[in-house]
């Protein structure tokens, strides 16, 4: 008996449009090493591991007449050389060039006669690196029978484990005519399921029909824009990348508190306010951004992963309106304190020490969590999963950086996605091609915004923002009094004591006056003058 899709999988597949397809990216990058990484390595790699997770050697049947919940079957016809595709850019490749071929990537419905996932090595980078761009539907993995594929073809060590031999054969598909009945036979037996299955088929159809209408142009329902970031979808896409290192990030939060996480997520809300200012948006103190966040929780009322926690979303708003960094941060990290309190919330180290590559699985999971919950009021996507602090490999080729990109939503024309590995944080941006022309603009402010965060920690009392590092500022302060003080000045200084009338010399004589000769009224009454200006 085939395994039926359930109610989750079937919305997933019912809300894709060709405009805002449920599919979920990732972008490792690869040093290939001595023994190189081709595309015959990664698909024996993939052929190796496959066994791992049955469901990506299965595509969808649908059911005649839609009576019932459609079916994973085998793929009879299943090619591994259709879904390990290869590219190349013109040597040396740039990121940018990358970024581009990825916006184009992404954008591509996956092809439902077939599994829903895709895999593409990208040869001809600088340094001699090669990039592997994995897409997966969100239906496919929902992290009790089925993980990421990125998860199983990382390994700890350059040396590949042994597997078993995998001697796989599919399974023929049943007739529609058996699928039908065999469904009439499962609501019988479990009528308590046929009013939720009611509920889904009508989504379905109306859903349908909206793919329908977006097929042949028709504007698609939703709200008034009220932002850029509310706009109606293109087919295009576009796809930035900002690397920050982790350690910037822990300083951030050893100095002001909060988390790691709530350092992410101040950084996205304060490149998301220069982003704003920039196109001319008005922008009160009171604005907010409404972002839904996944967070991994352990509830034992939900349903159970095979990663040991669960993700839930939690709707944030993200403070735009303060000014203040530190202030923003420290109002993101309140907004989170009800759920770091509730004793539910994942610790980031345990999600790190997971086996395998499992944010690739982890960022799944949050886009459905996301894709739940459409109707709640958000206007962005932000996920951020911690990775492994140490290097691993693919076939023995060492991956040095993985930027994640999150599926878009009908009016919802940005999503980013965040992964810290091996000492760094990878931010993927992934954003409409024709809503955010400026894309390239938002990554620069991220960078901008975390570089400001940064600048916090080095003298909290003197670090004014957008300027250059106080550090340079206060290091010639501190050599000049040993040069002034030499006995040869101190008779200097004494001269002008003689000479009232003059009394109006450079400030920095009178300082040193004050020092030599604290008795004399004229420094007494220039005192207060200092202490009233700061305020």
């Amino acid at each position: 008996m085939p395994d039926r899709m359930r109610a989750e999988d079937m919305a997933l597949l019912a809300a894709e449009t060709p405009r805002a397809p449920r599919q979920v990216s990732v972008v490792l990058v690869l040093d290939p090493g001595p023994d190189g990484f081709d595309s015959e390595r990664l698909q024996r790699l993939i052929d190796d591991r496959i066994a791992l997770v049955p469901r990506y050697r299965q595509r969808v049947q649908p059911v005649i007449g839609g009576l019932a919940p459609p079916a994973w079957v085998d793929d009879e016809h299943f090619d591994l050389s259709y879904h390990v595709r290869r590219s190349a850019l013109p040597r040396p490749g740039t990121m940018a060039q990358l970024r581009d071929l990825v916006a184009r990537l992404v954008a591509r419905p996956l092809d439902r006669e077939r599994p829903l996932w895709e895999i593409y090595l990208v040869e001809g980078l600088e340094r001699g690196q090669v990039a592997v761009v994995l897409k997966t539907h969100e239906a496919l993995v929902d992290g009790a029978e089925t993980v990421a594929l990125g998860q199983i073809i990382l390994d700890e060590t350059p040396e590949p484990p042994e597997l078993p031999a995998d001697h796989w054969v599919p399974m023929a598909a049943p007739s529609q005519l058996s699928l039908a009945a065999e469904s009439v036979f499962h609501l019988i037996r479990n009528p308590q399921r046929l009013p939720r299955l009611a509920l889904t088929m009508a989504q379905a159809v109306s859903d349908t029909a909206e793919r329908l209408g977006d097929a042949v142009g028709l504007p698609t329902a939703g709200p008034v824009p009220t932002s850029p970031l509310s706009r109606q979808l293109s087919r295009q896409r576009r796809f930035v990348t900002v690397a920050s290192g982790l350690d910037d990030h822990r300083a951030v939060r050893d100095t002001h508190g909060g988390t790691v996480n709530d350092v992410v997520l101040s950084a996205v809300t304060g490149a998301l306010r220069a982003w704003l200012l920039t196109r001319g948006e008005r922008i009160p103190p009171e604005s907010t951004v409404r972002a839904m966040v996944p967070l991994s929780v352990r509830d034992g009322a939900a349903e159970p992963t095979s990663l040991g926690s669960q993700v839930a979303g939690h709707l944030l708003a993200l403070p735009v309106g303060e000014a203040d960094p530190v202030m923003r941060l420290h109002q993101v990290s309140y907004a989170l304190k009800a759920h770091k309190e509730t004793g539910m919330a994942v610790a980031a180290s345990r999600l790190a020490s997971l086996p395998g590559f499992a944010s690739t699985t982890f960022h799944l999971l949050g886009a459905r969590v996301a894709d739940s919950q459409a109707g709640l009021p958000y206007q962005l996507v932000v996920t951020n999963v911690p990775g492994p602090q140490e290097p691993v490999y693919a076939a023995g080729a060492r991956l040095v950086a993985t930027y994640p990109v999150l599926p878009l939503r009908e009016h919802r024309a940005l999503a980013i996605g965040v992964t810290s590995y091996d000492g760094a944080v990878f931010y993927g941006i992934n954003a409409d091609r024709d809503a955010i022309g400026d894309a390239e603009l938002l990554g620069q402010c991220l960078a901008d915004a975390i570089e400001e965060l940064v600048e916090t920690t080095r003298d909290r009392s003197r670090a004014p923002r957008g300027r250059a590092d106080p550090d340079a500022t206060v290091a010639p302060a501190v050599k000049k009094p040993p040069a002034k003080k030499p006995a040869a000045k101190k008779p200097a200084a004494k001269k002008p004591a003689a000479k009232k009338p003059a009394a109006k010399k450079p400030a920095a004589k009178k300082a040193v006056a004050q020092k030599k000769a604290p008795a004399k009224k004229a420094p007494a009454k220039k005192a207060p003058a200092a202490t009233k200006s700061p305020s």
